[in-house]
């Protein structure tokens, strides 16, 4: 646990002791989805730093509630005492619009990587940079039931994986219920920033990975986004993995980050 804003944050790190690399977690997720990675080669190559969202996983719920300064704050916050602020920061999902949206908030970062995130210029774009997918309803409400926590566990992976969905589900019945009001009311009310603005300003470099078998984010959404400083100059896609290739193959996975991070200066 590490003390950031006020709130205790909970966190796992990886044995490696090369370029830093923050891993933020999806929407009712947590450092937990992060553990193939960590405990692979990579983890053991790169000094890895996984935090915990407030309110989720072991991290302190906020009492002003939530928001994406909520999520920014933590992030950046989390960075400057893990003496990790030139790290890449890498986001998942939610945390990929996390870690767009605390871009100015960080200066000294490397790169960043987001995958399973589209970057939106306001809520008007949602459902152009979405797939029609009735499970992603679960991500915004309060309380969830163990079927609707399975419904939408299984929108994370492939079509068909055979990949076990119960440390999903666990993480979303774990969740402050709030924290998903609070991200679909951040939407609703239209209090994000304009991410497609901040990617097409970046001067740092810009992994956009891509899961063939994503049941979430339109790929033709993601190839539209003006990102002059997009790495290879494509989104980069990844096969037989859905929108979790983290848990789904986390060894391609793990080869992409690493030439992304063999690429920066």
């Amino acid at each position: 646990m590490v003390a950031v804003n006020g709130l205790e944050i909970a966190h796992r790190q990886s044995t490696g002791t090369g370029r830093p690399v923050v891993l933020v977690h999806g929407n009712s997720s947590s450092s937990r989805t992060w553990q193939p990675l960590l405990d692979g080669p990579f983890g053991k190559r790169f000094r890895c730093l996984a935090p915990d969202l407030p309110g989720h996983g072991g991290s302190q719920t906020p009492d002003g509630g939530y928001s994406m300064a909520t999520f920014t704050a933590a992030v950046s916050g989390f960075a400057e005492v893990s003496d990790a602020l030139d790290a890449v920061f890498v986001g998942w999902s939610l945390g990929g619009h996390i870690v767009i949206e605390a871009e100015p908030r960080l200066p000294d970062a490397a790169g960043f990587v987001v995958f399973g995130t589209p970057p939106l210029p306001n809520p008007a774009a949602v459902p152009s940079a979405f797939l029609p997918n009735p499970a992603m309803a679960v991500g915004f409400t309060g309380e969830v039931s163990e079927e609707d926590a399975a419904a939408y566990a299984g929108s994370f992976v492939a079509p068909g994986s055979a990949l076990p969905l119960h440390g999903f589900v666990a993480d979303i019945l774990a969740t402050d219920p709030a924290a998903r009001e609070g991200i679909g009311n951040a939407i609703g009310s239209g209090s994000i920033a304009d991410e497609a603005a901040i990617v097409a300003g970046l001067e740092k470099p810009l992994a956009v990975l891509h899961g063939r078998g994503e049941q979430l984010v339109s790929l033709d959404y993601l190839r539209g986004l003006d990102i002059p400083t997009l790495w290879r100059g494509e989104v980069q896609l990844i096969d037989n993995v859905g929108h979790a290739p983290q848990e789904e193959n986390p060894e391609a996975l793990a080869t992409l980050l690493t030439q992304f991070l063999d690429d920066l200066p």
